[in-house]
């Protein structure tokens, strides 16, 4: 496989392209000191080896990756060789440039992207809940690089519209591995209580079904069908009773007032929460908190 480097100022290829910024393929025959320092990435990055062995430092976290492996690097997020060198090996990256990755897991890549809010929120969030974003033995990853250095060299009628769906792909192809990485075995009762997990430490966020149901793997009806067989409430439902759950837990807490609740538990409105609240337990908010603190 021929190396090749396009870079967005320097490559005609790249032209119309303004959300890719670097794609690259280097075999890389010997080490040469400080060729692979830490750096900071400003927007994604995804590598996939090809051959040879790669010590890494991601995100602060040391990996090993070898053939088929893919590693992907989320703006503001560091990457380095272990020992500041590139390993002897071959790889190929791409550089893609997008408008935003919000700490919510809002994903906006852009005007050339397909994906729609609801799909970009998903793929956002699995990434940034992620906390390693290596994958093993992708090779659908490779596949979809060579495609895309086949479009971009070719330039054969509607390259410009395949070369965006190739991008797309790309990021919801790394989206559906995290998931069933983390869920080898689509195990539903141990990846609920996982996403419950996930929920609870995330429960400032305005989850929607989709997004639920993209961090186990399935679905939005097979996704809402599983949680009421499961719980007995739809996924919004059960939503609510966790909130609710983490919402009595705080009002214990003397040095949070109920507005600071809310928020912070999900609601989108002091009034919202106290109205849910008092629906579920009987008592409004502050009553709640009254009750206890006169306990204590």
């Amino acid at each position: 496989m021929n190396q090749f480097l396009l870079q967005q100022e320097t490559s005609i290829e790249l032209q119309l392209f303004p959300n890719i910024v670097e794609f690259a393929l280097k075999k890389n025959n010997s080490i040469q000191l400080n060729s692979f320092p830490e750096t900071t990435i400003g927007n994604i990055r995804i590598y996939y080896i090809i051959d040879g062995k790669f010590e890494w430092i991601i995100n602060k976290q040391n990996h090993v990756l070898f053939p088929f492996d893919v590693a992907m690097i989320l703006p503001g997020q560091k990457i380095g060789g272990r020992k500041d060198f590139l390993d002897i090996g071959t790889l190929s990256w791409i550089n893609i440039k997008i408008e935003k990755l919000e700490p919510t897991g809002k994903l906006v890549p852009g005007p050339w992207s397909s994906l729609s809010k609801n799909e970009c929120l998903a793929i956002g969030k699995v990434f940034l809940l992620n906390s390693s974003l290596v994958l093993s033995k992708l090779k659908e990853a490779g596949t979809i690089l060579q495609e895309l250095r086949h479009e971009l060299l070719s330039q054969q009628i509607g390259y410009r519209t395949r070369v965006n769906q190739l991008v797309d792909e790309l990021f919801l192809l790394i989206a559906r591995k995290l998931i069933h990485q983390n869920n080898p075995y689509r195990d539903f009762p141990q990846a609920f209580l996982k996403l419950e997990e996930t929920l609870r430490q995330n429960l400032s966020q305005q989850w929607t079904v989709e997004e639920m149901s993209a961090m186990v793997g399935l679905g939005t009806t097979s996704f809402a069908e599983k949680v009421k067989n499961y719980t007995g409430f739809s996924p919004l439902n059960y939503l609510i009773t966790i909130r609710i759950s983490e919402a009595i837990k705080l009002l214990k807490r003397q040095d949070l007032n109920v507005t600071d609740i809310a928020y912070e538990t999900g609601f989108y409105s002091s009034q919202h929460f106290s109205t849910t609240f008092k629906k579920l337990t009987g008592y409004s908010p502050s009553e709640f908190k009254k009750r206890n603190i006169s306990k204590n």
